[in-house]
């Protein structure tokens, strides 16, 4: 009877398809046993839910392990997932595997669509998400998701009896969000120097009881302003996304975001192509990604059923079954996913602390 390593041990040395690293380095291999009818069940532990077109997967462990045991009647694939993170968040408390800010280098583009959609989107493929809107002076995300109302803050005892405050963060569509548009009125202008701006994304970061998240999907101002400095001074982001449309005047800004991101120290995981088809063409990010050496994570073509979601405070909806985005809107967010995969075989674990 073989054991369990020893059916394993044809697949150590097989090459992960999208991350280029052996099964066995990147410690994909959670079980093996022999099923009733001479059938060999083998278990894959993906980096992320999100892991695209594991199909792939299934058919190099079947040939590498019929290989390996001609006699064996069938090659059973099945697949859980833990998301490995770089867990940066721990020195303020925050308990998200991965924080992903999204940017653009100018307003307009689509970036608060994207930043949502990959939210939902990354919930839908089965990961613990939340979606924070840094936007202080333009916050569009309540409105995107169909939220409203005013977080409560709620207290927690420690076990050795000291009390501290934690905000809940509102609920839509089963993803948990926060932002400064809840604690203002729809028509009130938020007027605020840095400092002030610095203290907010703080307490949005710390002061949230976000709970365990898989990805902490960070909705950037448009621009190169202070709050991507912020963040890169209070938690080490997993990366960013920079979202432009094709047209060459977008592209032009989107250049600059590239060139914040990199300044500050905060890893690219790519770019979105957003608004693609005739009105403004297609394959500008594209084409500028590759001149960079930038990931491109995909295009989403230009569709007014989006435009009429994200008005009606439906974003969460582009995942229906019968809305033609879906799919082009999947493919960002695996490509995502798979590039925080990436970025993690580079970046060590940071340890997770407890911060009241």
């Amino acid at each position: 009877m073989l054991t369990e390593m020893q059916l394993l041990e044809p697949l150590q040395t097989c090459q992960d398809p999208e991350l280029g690293r052996s099964f066995g380095e990147l410690k994909m291999l959670a079980g093996a046993s022999l099923g009733s009818g001479n059938v060999l069940n083998v278990t894959i532990d993906l980096p992320t839910p999100a892991y695209p077109r594991r199909a792939r997967i299934t058919e190099l462990v079947q040939s590498k392990l019929r290989q390996a045991f001609p006699d064996i009647a069938t090659v059973a694939v099945s697949y859980i997932s833990n998301v490995r993170g770089k867990m940066s968040g721990g020195t303020i408390g925050l308990r998200a595997k991965n924080v992903i800010a999204v940017g653009s280098g100018k307003g307009g583009v689509g970036k608060s669509t994207i930043a949502a959609s990959l939210a939902y989107g990354l919930q839908t493929l089965g990961c613990k998400v939340g979606l924070m809107d840094a936007d202080v002076y333009g916050p569009s995300i309540p409105h995107m998701v169909g939220s409203q109302g005013a977080p409560s803050a709620v207290k927690h005892t420690t076990s050795t009896g000291e009390t501290f405050e934690r905000m809940e963060p509102i609920i839509a569509d089963g993803l948990k969000v926060m932002s400064m548009a809840y604690f203002v009125k729809p028509d009130q202008a938020v007027i605020w120097r840095g400092p002030m701006l610095h203290k907010a994304i703080t307490q949005f970061l710390k002061d949230t009881d976000w709970g365990e998240l898989d990805y902490l999907i960070i909705d950037l101002p448009p621009g190169t302003g202070d709050v991507s400095l912020t963040l890169s001074q209070i938690v080490g982001l997993a990366g960013a996304i920079v979202v432009c449309t094709p047209q060459q005047v977008a592209l032009l800004d989107a250049i600059k975001a590239v060139s914040m991101f990199r300044q500050v120290k905060i890893p690219l995981l790519g770019v979105v192509e957003n608004m693609t088809g005739e009105i403004f063409g297609r394959g500008g990010a594209r084409r500028k990604a590759e001149e960079l050496g930038i990931p491109f994570l995909g295009e989403l073509p230009i569709d007014s059923g989006i435009r009429i979601r994200g008005d009606d405070g439906r974003i969460s909806s582009l995942f229906n079954d019968d809305n033609p985005s879906k799919e082009p809107l999947l493919h960002i967010c695996q490509q995502a996913a798979i590039q925080v995969a990436k970025q993690l075989l580079h970046a060590p674990q940071m340890p997770q602390l407890e911060i009241l």
